[in-house]
């Protein structure tokens, strides 16, 4: 299990950020992600592995003015 955004989802061997972003309908284009209080550069999410037991947090960037 890991734990997205306070709440609990199941983990799977080699799951990636990119796959629960589209596991969990993650769609808005600009997302900042953090894996244990870690920030994930964009890039890195069709690689970057998401640990059994991980916090989660993704967050949704809005820009104004």
């Amino acid at each position: 299990m890991i734990t997205v955004n306070g709440n609990q989802s199941d983990w799977e061997e080699g799951l990636t950020v990119k796959k629960l972003l589209e596991r969990e309908n993650y769609t808005f284009r600009m997302l900042s992600v953090w894996i244990n209080d870690q920030p994930v550069e964009k890039k890195e999410y069709p690689a970057r592995l998401i640990p059994d037991g991980a916090k989660v947090q993704v967050i949704h960037n809005i820009s104004g003015g």
